[in-house]
């Protein structure tokens, strides 16, 4: 059984977020009237791309070069109803009548109906909770439940060097 927990680990610029800031810093050069070749070895581009990209900026401005929201349909969930489902989440699954403390997307996916009557698939389960939620996969460890700490540790002490030097 796997867990979601919340991440405190800011995630890392996404592959379109790059592009975006590439763009955005070729405009910033623009104005300082570089070359079209300097722009692209700084950037690690092609010339290509930057004589593109200064046909838009000069047609435009460089807000034309920015990302366009996405288009298509929008999301099942709005803002409001993403937090009542991370307020219900919070709360931890035994409050909902799970047995264990642990969420699984079908979990998850459950609660999601309770709380706002959307029925989300599996993977729109998944990306809730990585990208709206910023949660990541948790697994619990695997520890035996005869486990003795302090056996472990005398052994690792006692008999460990023991067996280390040989004969």
């Amino acid at each position: 059984m796997v867990s979601f927990k919340p991440s405190l680990v800011v995630p890392p610029l996404t592959r379109p977020q790059l592009a975006e800031a590439r763009r955005v810093r070729a405009a910033e050069l623009f104005d300082q009237e570089r070359s079209g070749a300097e722009i692209a070895r700084m950037l690690g581009v092609s010339q290509e791309s930057v004589r593109r990209w200064r046909r838009v900026w000069e047609k435009d401005d460089a807000d034309a070069l920015r990302r366009r929201p996405a288009t298509g349909r929008p999301p099942k969930l709005d803002d409001a109803q993403v937090e009542q489902v991370r307020t219900a989440l919070e709360q931890g699954a035994q409050a909902h009548g799970f047995e264990a403390d642990l969420w699984t997307l079908e979990r998850v996916g459950l609660v999601v109906g309770r709380v706002t009557g959307v029925t989300l698939s599996r993977a729109s389960v998944w990306r809730l909770l990585t990208g709206r939620l910023g949660w990541s996969l948790q697994r619990p460890e695997r520890r035996v439940v005869e486990r003795d700490e302090s056996e472990i540790a005398r052994w690792i002490a006692h008999e460990w060097p023991r067996i280390k030097k040989g004969p």
